[in-house]
């Protein structure tokens, strides 16, 4: 009809809009009171950082002489047992000159070590079974080599991993189960319950390597009977740290 307006036409309907994404949440940091899966791979980080060339102190150039060394080695220093070795390795040089050997006076040469007469027996029937069994050679299997006299899960993998880079488990000295209890790791005392606990928390392939980062943290930061938290890397993720 003339005259009038013509009618506006509708404004097109706008669908709501959707809500914004959430930006990326950052993650928490770590704390002493997260479980052990959690800071576990940072606590190796951090050692590996600091002790990057960790591997066993222990002198030796044959097989036979690192397994010896190794049982010399239980209730000593690796300091001292290399002491012995010095001269025990020259005036011993084949399994025969061990296994023959008078008892009193191979006592006489690892004495410093102590548990000498105990360590003269293990080391001499070492011998006999490797000469006798073995064809003078180490086993090279974690089911063989504990039929050696004196020899346990402990000598056992610090001889397989250092001597055939065969992997079998995690060597538990007094370091590194000191050490797997104050971080918290486990709550065990007994080695091959704190070696189980590790080996179910620990990737295969850190087992050889944790060994000797616990050791070198143990004897120069986490001493006992009383730690240096201040000076530890490892204090804001420890469950036992004083600070």
């Amino acid at each position: 009809m003339l005259g009038m307006t013509p009618k506006a036409a509708a404004a097109p309907k706008v669908a709501p809009s959707a809500p914004a994404a959430p930006g990326p949440q950052r993650r928490r940091r770590i704390s002493r009171d997260d479980p052990p899966e959690r800071r576990f791979p940072v606590i190796y980080r951090r050692l590996e950082k600091e002790y990057p060339g960790a591997k066993t102190a222990l002198n030796f150039s044959t097989p036979y002489e690192m397994l010896f060394a190794t049982i010399m080695s239980a209730q000593s220093t690796d300091a001292t047992v290399n002491k012995v070795t010095a001269k025990l390795f020259t005036k011993y040089r084949t399994l025969e000159d061990y296994a023959n050997a008078d008892p009193q006076a191979l006592e006489a040469d690892i004495h410093q070590t102590g548990f000498f007469r105990m360590k003269t027996k293990a080391i001499q029937g070492s011998a006999r079974r490797l000469l006798e069994v073995y064809d003078g050679k180490v086993p090279d299997t974690m089911a063989e080599i504990l039929t050696l006299p004196g020899v346990a899960r402990k000598t056992a993998n610090v001889v397989l991993g250092n001597v055939y880079g065969v992997v079998e488990g995690i060597a538990v000295d007094t370091h590194v189960g000191r050490l797997a209890r104050l971080l918290g790791l486990t709550k065990e005392k007994d080695p091959v319950k704190v070696e189980d606990d590790l080996m179910k928390l620990i990737p295969r392939s850190k087992w050889l390597n944790v060994t000797y980062l616990f050791i070198e943290h143990g004897r120069k930061v986490c001493k006992a009977p009383v730690p240096r938290c201040e000076e530890c890397v490892l204090s804001d993720i420890c469950p036992s740290s004083r600070v």
